[in-house]
């Protein structure tokens, strides 16, 4: 599938086959392409938790409304972030780069997340949404389907997987095979929806 028409036939499903499976070598696929994502400075500050136990599902499933895409999708993948990835040995994240470049980078990287709370929370929605949107993208093209989701308790689920301290749950999104057929959608006009140069004055 090419990348327009995975965009274009992406949707939020919300009835997924109970019986299908995704077996490892699809599963490290499709992880595969998600880490492909871009993230700020290359810090790939991500974590990708990955459900596919049944019991693990259905208790995700109970603080989240009983949503049955929690149930019976066939990965459910956890979007967390690593608030501490800028200090997690940053020269690796640009290992192959010359070595006054890596060293320039890294003070950057200290230098912008260092000391600076709010800017690590910010990032961690950015680089956790690209991933999200890279790996819905990256299911359709394989011939899956997915929901993002973010109606669920974050702090319970977060206990659920022994989430560390210095990390946070983005949101998630659940991975399988559709039991329907895409629903229609309306998109607003370009010109409702894009600015050219500035916003006109009121």
């Amino acid at each position: 599938m090419d990348v327009f028409n995975a965009i274009t036939t992406r949707r939020a499903v919300k009835r997924f086959d109970p019986d299908h499976r995704m077996d490892e070598a699809d599963i490290e696929r499709l992880m595969s392409f998600t880490v492909q994502a871009p993230s700020s400075f290359n810090i790939q500050n991500w974590r990708f938790v990955l459900v596919v136990d049944q019991d693990m599902k259905d208790r995700v499933a109970a603080v989240g409304f009983d949503q049955p895409q929690f149930r019976d999708c066939s990965l459910l993948v956890i979007i967390c972030a690593d608030l501490r990835a800028w200090d997690r040995d940053p020269e690796r994240y640009w290992s192959h780069a010359p070595e006054t470049v890596r060293g320039s980078i890294v003070k950057m990287i200290r230098g912008a997340y260092a000391d600076h709370a709010a800017r690590n929370h910010d990032e961690a929605l950015r680089s956790g949404g690209l991933a999200a949107q890279t790996l819905m993208l990256a299911a359709r093209g394989l011939g899956l389907d997915s929901c993002p989701m973010v109606g669920f308790d974050f702090a319970a689920t977060g206990k659920m997987i022994d989430l560390p301290e210095d990390h946070e749950i983005v949101m998630a999104v659940a991975v399988g095979k559709s039991l329907e057929e895409p629903r229609a959608w309306s998109r607003l006009p370009l010109d409702e929806v894009v600015v050219r140069e500035r916003f006109p004055k009121p």
